[in-house]
């Protein structure tokens, strides 16, 4: 019983040790890419596009599907959700390869405000050190509003008014409940589930969608049915 117990502490120190060279690493990548920009600075950048658009431009169920699909969490958290991350190393494990990353909606806006598509601790320690940056700045509907606005849509598309515009030839505002969850769906992976691309994969994509918005509470299942039932009829 002293062995193990001793293996024990030694396996959690090192898991320590371990935890703060990557947190230090991460930390002195976060500090780095402020000085290069100030966070105020690349907000601007994003609400200086021509086709910035506010929350109140979207329509509800957007919004709604977003926030369901992608970090059903968002309000809750600080920025990081050390629930969702603990789900995502738990499937990783079970499937011995990175499947799922828990990164929250404000952790994606970290990235695509100052870090690559790189998978690595590092990088993703100083994302989450920019998270709650974001947080302690802007309140959720302001990170939300910077999301939908810097996130990648497929097709050259580096927008919701722009995704919009491309895949439906309409502005935001104008989107069907249908058009809204495919579209809430496809920055998960725009190679793939881009509706120019592969339209089938789309709409699976809008399927999983609509069953996390009926998951939280957002639609009935009648609802969600419907959405699909009414475009496929028409």
């Amino acid at each position: 019983m002293k062995f193990i117990r001793r293996l024990l502490a030694l396996l959690f120190l090192c898991l320590l040790c371990v935890g703060g060279y990557f947190g230090y690493k991460g930390y002195v990548k976060y500090e780095d890419a402020l000085k290069t920009q100030s966070i105020e600075q690349k907000v601007e950048e994003i609400k200086a596009s021509p086709s910035y658009t506010t929350l109140e431009e979207l329509p509800d169920i957007y919004l709604d599907a977003v926030v369901a699909v992608e970090d059903k969490r968002f309000y809750k958290h600080p920025g990081i959700d050390i629930i969702a991350i603990g789900r995502a190393v738990k499937n990783d494990i079970q499937a011995r390869k990175l499947i799922e990353g828990g990164s929250t909606i404000t952790q994606q806006l970290a990235k695509n405000l100052y870090f690559t598509q790189e998978k690595s601790a590092t990088r993703k320690v100083a994302e989450g050190f920019m998270a709650l940056a974001l947080e302690r700045k802007y309140s959720k509907k302001e990170i939300l509003e910077l999301y939908v606005n810097s996130i990648y849509f497929g097709d050259g598309y580096y927008c919701v008014a722009d995704a919009s515009m491309g895949y439906f030839g309409k502005a935001p505002k104008d989107m069907t409940d249908y058009e809204c969850t495919m579209l809430a769906g496809t920055p998960n992976a725009p190679s793939a589930y881009a509706p120019t691309v592969n339209p089938e994969l789309a709409r699976q994509r809008q399927k999983k969608v609509l069953d996390s918005m009926v998951e939280e509470k957002y639609l009935t299942r009648e609802e969600a049915d419907a959405i699909v039932t009414d475009t496929a009829d028409s």
